[in-house]
């Protein structure tokens, strides 16, 4: 992410999630074991290019026009839109802001801020500056939130001065959120940067909010193992195990989207931080439903967008940057092409 200065306004610029295929049936077992896998093979994971049925596609079209419309008298044109999936380009908080003066109500919001540690994205702010600049969007996600709704936040670690030299970010927001902090899921991806003086970091860090915590989705048969079914207790001197499947738990061991001549995944795109699809769709298969509107206020690439509009959701997005926009709007379209290209195979069989 890039920061702009703008008399006092401060603006990052986007630091998105990093793209690697999560909870597909043939990917479950690497994951189960720890496995690595740097080759992706295709675009997206195979449960992300599976046709709908004619009245979700209906249903999801309808409420897409008409969330349309309203975006476009308080926020103007998008960037891109099409089918379902609608990106604007500009600062997320300003947005945000026009947002809450609409009837429009966000059903789940997935995104990965920037870190404020110097990459090539984003310009550092003072501590203090960065952490007002969260909470500023912080507040505003949670007032645009359905009342059962989520909010997942992807964060990381960041030098304070004297104070520590990876000091997690949820340390610094943890009373700047108006959600419910439900639970942390430590994303575990493997590969990283290596040291010699300190543990070398293989983890990010996933935080699941919540607006209200009595009530709220959360679908677990949608994301069980399928391929790990531990017998838990015995009855009538037998194992029992829930045939669908394992909980996955709170630690999720996920490859991030590679990059270099001879091992680049598929899903790579020009975006320095892309997270892996398969983080996002499991996500939003837990934590939606089929037709309801997820958010991307700092977008990127739109690995979000993609997973969202594989299963059935309608996206909205915003980036600041027009490069990055770019990026998204033509990633869609190849994701298109996929999904077009497996309809016509599938029928073939």
């Amino acid at each position: 992410m890039v920061v702009e200065s703008q008399g006092k306004q401060k603006k990052l610029l986007s630091r998105e999630d990093e793209s690697r295929p999560i909870a597909s049936k043939e990917q479950n077992s690497y994951l189960a074991e720890g496995i690595v896998d740097h080759q992706s093979t295709q675009i997206a994971p195979s449960s992300l290019l599976q046709p709908f049925s004619p009245e979700l596609e209906k249903d999801r079209a309808n409420k897409f026009n008409s969330l349309k419309e309203i975006l476009v008298s308080h926020l103007g044109q998008p960037f891109y839109s099409d089918n379902g999936f609608i990106l604007y380009q500009g600062d997320a908080t300003d947005f945000l802001s026009k947002l809450s003066h609409s009837d429009i109500k966000i059903d789940l919001t997935v995104t990965s801020p920037p870190y404020n540690i110097g990459k090539e994205y984003e310009r550092v702010l003072s501590i203090n500056d960065y952490v007002d600049w969260c909470a500023n969007w912080l507040g505003q996600i949670y007032q645009i939130t359905q009342d059962n709704g989520a909010f997942w936040l992807n964060v990381g670690y960041l030098e304070v001065p004297e104070k520590g030299l990876c000091v997690p970010i949820p340390y610094l927001l943890w009373d700047k959120s108006p959600f419910y902090l439900l639970q942390e899921i430590v994303w575990k991806y493997g590969a990283g940067v290596s040291t010699k003086n300190r543990l070398s970091p293989r983890n990010e860090k996933w935080l699941f909010y919540l607006k209200n915590c009595q009530e709220y989705t959360f679908n677990l048969d949608n994301i069980r193992d399928p391929n790990v079914k531990y017998p838990n207790q015995k009855k009538n001197g037998k194992y029992r195990c829930n045939p669908l499947g394992k909980n996955p738990s709170d630690v999720w061991e996920v490859p991030k989207v590679t990059t270099g001549e001879k091992r680049s995944s598929k899903e790579r795109t020009g975006h320095p931080a892309q997270f892996p699809l398969a983080i996002v769709e499991r996500i939003i298969q837990a934590s939606s439903n089929p037709v309801e509107i997820i958010l991307d206020p700092f977008a990127g690439s739109c690995s979000t967008g993609i997973a969202a509009l594989g299963l059935g959701r309608i996206f909205v997005g915003f980036e600041i940057r027009q490069d990055y926009c770019e990026i998204a709007a033509e990633r869609f379209k190849r994701f298109k092409k996929e999904r077009s290209n497996t309809y016509i195979q599938g029928s073939l069989f």
